[in-house]
């Protein structure tokens, strides 16, 4: 990795499904590339999937991840882990500060994705690599199929949750940890068969095989326990140059994956969409295919 003035043709900043991919389709394209990531992939998350195309065993986070680092290095891809402190624009360039000196390209593409938000829970950490806490049922409600179901939250997004849990098992409870009476969420509708609890996080104990909650309702077992509590965009790199947000935090984009600050990409779970690992890498083949023919007709 060279600091200076040595122009990279892009920069791909994080190493989940999104940037890693990039970096892939960058490289084939012969394209001067680095990637710079911090370890913390929210795919590290993932204990197995089974819902990645061709991995029909399922695969671990780790796992793809490393593969997908492989993949990336056999076309030239430079991999760095640092932390970036800073992204500007100087002149016609970016210029990208990490730990250890300033990078500079043509191209950035943004692949930070989102942090979850983790309830209190003692050994919670170790529960969702246990597949016991969980954070999307899009990826893995399916292996909860006819469980006792659990969902934690503190709004509206839980009740949401709950409902489309009520798809895969009828024993599918909704557990209320924030300030107000779970009554007074305003819900899109209270479907027959949710039952509601207000509890306190330390109410929830995690065991080998289980989760248990005692409250004042009585004790309650159930076998998977999904964490509707939101997640935090990591944007602070795009809000420095101004890009656009959604009310959520999400990077809007346009149909390339170009951001409202020309030359700066984004895909994954930092923009709007459904997070999901095929379609963080479908975002990232559309940008990295845009950034070559824009770079051909330079």
């Amino acid at each position: 990795m060279n600091g200076g003035q040595d122009i990279l043709d892009a920069i791909v900043i994080g190493a989940g499904p999104a940037g890693l991919t990039a970096a892939v389709y960058l490289g084939r394209f012969r394209r001067r590339c680095v990637v710079l990531e911090d370890g913390h992939s929210r795919a590290r998350w993932i204990p197995t999937s089974h819902n990645i195309p061709g991995f029909t065993a399922g695969v671990g986070g780790d796992e793809f991840l490393a593969m997908l680092v492989d993949q990336a290095r056999k076309y030239g891809a430079q991999i760095c882990r640092t932390h970036v402190c800073r992204l500007a624009r100087e002149g016609d360039l970016f210029a990208v500060r990490t730990e250890a000196a300033t990078l500079y390209s043509r191209y950035v593409l943004l692949a930070t994705g989102v942090r979850d938000h983790l309830p209190p829970i003692e050994g919670a950490s170790e529960a969702v690599m246990r597949s016991l806490l969980r954070f999307c049922p899009i990826c893995d409600a399916f292996e909860a199929i006819d469980k006792r179901i659990a969902v934690i939250a503190d709004g509206a997004l839980g009740a949401r949750e709950a409902e489309f849990l009520q798809h895969y098992s009828k024993q599918v409870t909704l557990l209320h940890v924030g300030s107000r009476a779970v009554d007074s969420i305003d819900e899109p509708a209270h479907s027959d068969g949710i039952e509601r609890i207000t509890i306190r996080c330390s109410d929830i104990r995690i065991h080998e095989d289980e989760v248990t909650v005692s409250s004042d309702q009585g004790e309650r077992h159930f076998d998977v326990i999904y964490a509707a509590l939101g997640c935090s965009a990591q944007n602070d790199l795009a809000r420095s140059l101004h890009a656009s947000f959604d009310d959520h935090g999400a990077l809007k984009v346009g149909p390339h994956q170009e951001t409202s600050v020309p030359r700066l990409y984004a895909a994954g779970d930092v923009v709007r969409g459904l997070n999901q690992v095929v379609v963080a890498a479908a975002e990232s083949a559309i940008a990295a295919t845009d950034i070559h023919n824009k770079l051909r007709g330079r």
